[in-house]
């Protein structure tokens, strides 16, 4: 296991952490906007903690499952993103996306992902969420394909040897329930990020997850390394499909100034 960085403890603050749960822990108060995401790939490794306390905003530190973190590789289509109780946009609203994430917890111990990238195939989106929450989005090719039971996503930053991101697996009719670590993986109830210097929480909610089995045929990490952490060689420790799930979003809150 890579050693832990200095402060850092797997137990650090558990006593004050919400427990994993497959339901938001907390409703939210009001919803900010809402989206569906579909087809939802996930791959996962052990990351370096050293590697990912450096990459988190202010006020979070890593968060760990039996003394190990995270980092992942999601992949997706957004579909009928909306503002609070407005119709979905058209067009804009439904796009391809792929990110990497990482596995945080606050002062508060709320636990989170903190997005490295996200690579999206339509360009207002990308410049309205890097603008209004500082999400690092970027305009990318990306694309997702279904050949039966067979699905295809691929992605790569627009630019001459851009990083990529693939993934290639099949999928069955069987559901599955997730291991512990996937649940620590996938029961994210917020995202932590940092906006002009202030770091904050954004909650979200949704169903639970309802996952298929699932074989993994093939896969790239560049965007990864691309992402400032070592790009994984070995084969996922996680592969996880779930076919859809609705999410909201609530107001973001602010972490207090470090």
């Amino acid at each position: 296991m890579p050693e832990q960085p200095p402060g850092w403890s797997p137990g650090h603050e558990a006593g004050r952490a919400e427990s994993l749960t497959p339901v938001a822990p907390r409703p939210l108060r009001r919803t900010l906007f809402r989206q569906s995401w579909r087809d939802v790939v996930f791959l996962h490794w052990e990351a370096d903690p050293s590697e990912v306390a450096r990459l988190l905003p202010p006020g979070t530190h890593p968060d760990f499952f039996d003394g190990r973190t995270y980092v992942g590789l999601v992949f997706f289509t957004m579909r009928d993103l909306a503002l609070g109780r407005t119709p979905a946009l058209p067009y804009l609203g439904t796009f391809t996306e792929v990110n990497v994430r990482l596995y945080s917890r606050d002062g508060r111990g709320r636990r989170g992902v903190v997005f490295r990238s996200l690579d999206c195939d339509r360009l207002l989106p990308v410049l309205a969420a890097r603008a209004a929450f500082g999400l690092p989005y970027r305009w990318s090719y990306a694309a997702r394909q279904r050949h039966d039971s067979r699905l295809v996503y691929r992605s790569r930053v627009r630019g001459r040897d851009g990083p990529t991101g693939h993934v290639w697996i099949d999928v069955a009719d069987e559901a599955m329930s997730p291991r512990p670590l996937d649940a620590f993986l996938t029961s994210r109830w917020g995202l932590h990020e940092s906006l002009r210097g202030r770091a904050y929480y954004l909650p979200n909610a949704h169903p639970r997850w309802t996952f298929r089995r699932c074989d993994l045929l093939g896969w790239d990490a560049s965007v990864v390394a691309a992402a400032g952490l070592t790009e994984p060689v070995s084969e996922p420790v996680s592969v996880l499909y779930a076919p859809e799930v609705p999410v909201r979003f609530g107001p973001p809150v602010r972490l207090p100034a470090a």
